[in-house]
């Protein structure tokens, strides 16, 4: 009985953001590359057979260039309650940041830095943890208090020429 009250509380206090699978739409999953300001990194995103999202492509530091990233919009979600995010994904080795945006009025993201393994991944990313960023400048403010998300996105820019593949499984927040 007590087994069973545990995994009712586990399901309980874990909200599901975003969950891949091969019927899922990811139509509302954006690439920003940084084509944006001249460079000519290139990255996609798709789903797999095995219904996972994969964000994949190639970071060029030609023209100032450097980053590529992949971006989710939500209605504005309440995450009082919470204080991690749980990223259910496989890497390539290399490392990347989680960002969320906590409000569409504001133009930085809060960071998470997490180093993949080549191998499945539970990643757990405390609120607490996450830096507020713009441009690639820390800036001087407090860090994610997780009270609301607006946005999503992942970011691979390790400042050299690489190729590059996630595979993500899900999102969620515990």
């Amino acid at each position: 009985m007590k087994q069973l009250a545990f995994i009712i509380l586990f399901f309980l206090s874990t909200t599901m953001i975003f969950d891949f699978n091969k019927t899922t739409d990811i139509s509302g999953w954006r690439v920003v590359d940084d084509g944006v300001m001249g460079g000519r990194s290139q990255g996609s995103f798709a789903l797999n057979a095995n219904g996972n999202g994969v964000f994949s492509g190639t970071v060029s530091l030609e023209n100032n260039g450097g980053f590529s990233s992949v971006r989710y919009q939500t209605d504005q979600m309440a995450l009082g309650s919470y204080s991690k995010f749980v990223l259910k994904l496989k890497g390539d080795g290399k490392s990347y940041q989680f960002r969320v945006r906590s409000s569409f009025r504001e133009r930085f993201s809060y960071i998470g830095k997490f180093e993949t393994t080549g191998k499945k991944q539970t990643i757990e990313i405390p609120f607490a943890t996450m830096y507020p960023a713009f441009r690639g400048r820390t800036l001087d403010l407090d860090n994610y208090n997780g009270e609301t998300l607006v946005e999503i996105a992942f970011l691979i820019g390790n400042k050299k020429a690489e190729n590059f593949k996630l595979e993500i499984v899900s999102i969620a927040v515990e």
